[in-house]
């Protein structure tokens, strides 16, 4: 993969995730906010506002607000800048790798810039499920992160440069 085009993918998948991932955060905020949870799809998606001091399906969220600061704000943006740098200069990353931590790299911008502009509170709104059996509430952002992973998962497993297993003669 060509530098350019490196530096074209890691500009456009973490700018369409962030842009995207605002969008329905404004539109929750809008249309969600002090409102009752709207069902969805006969109730298997929930429409539902909540501001979460937390990480991922509100987990970290009973820490101390320091120690919320310096976990989903301080070393996360550390975290962020560090895979930025790493993704940019390693140069045997294939496409579904570099599109995979795209991903993972906007949707963590993007719940950083939550942070950042909303009293380090995350707005998430969206909640999967049938019956009694649903996932914490989410955002798109997650979503993105999420997809990376098992994008990036996908890769290593696919990826033409992993090194099989070779057998060795046994020894004399």
């Amino acid at each position: 993969m060509t530098r350019a085009r490196k530096i074209s993918l890691m500009a456009a998948v973490p700018l369409a995730t962030i842009g995207f991932d605002q969008i329905t955060k404004i539109l929750a905020r809008h249309q969600l906010e002090s409102r009752p949870p709207m069902p969805l799809f006969g109730g298997i998606v929930r429409l539902q506002y909540v501001e979460n001091p937390g990480a991922f399906l509100s987990l970290g969220a009973g820490l101390s607000e320091t120690t919320r600061f310096w976990l989903f704000t301080v070393i996360v943006c550390g975290f962020l800048v560090g895979l930025f740098f790493y993704v940019l200069f390693t140069r045997r990353l294939t496409v579904a790798e570099v599109f995979s931590f795209s991903l993972i790299l906007g949707g963590g911008l993007s719940n950083l810039i939550d942070r950042l502009l909303r009293d380090h509170r995350v707005i998430d709104f969206m909640v999967v499920g049938i019956g009694r059996l649903r996932t914490g509430v989410f955002n798109v952002a997650d979503v993105a992160i999420t997809a990376g992973i098992g994008l990036l998962f996908w890769a290593s497993i696919r990826s033409p440069h992993r090194p099989e297993l070779q057998t060795r003669p046994p020894h004399p």
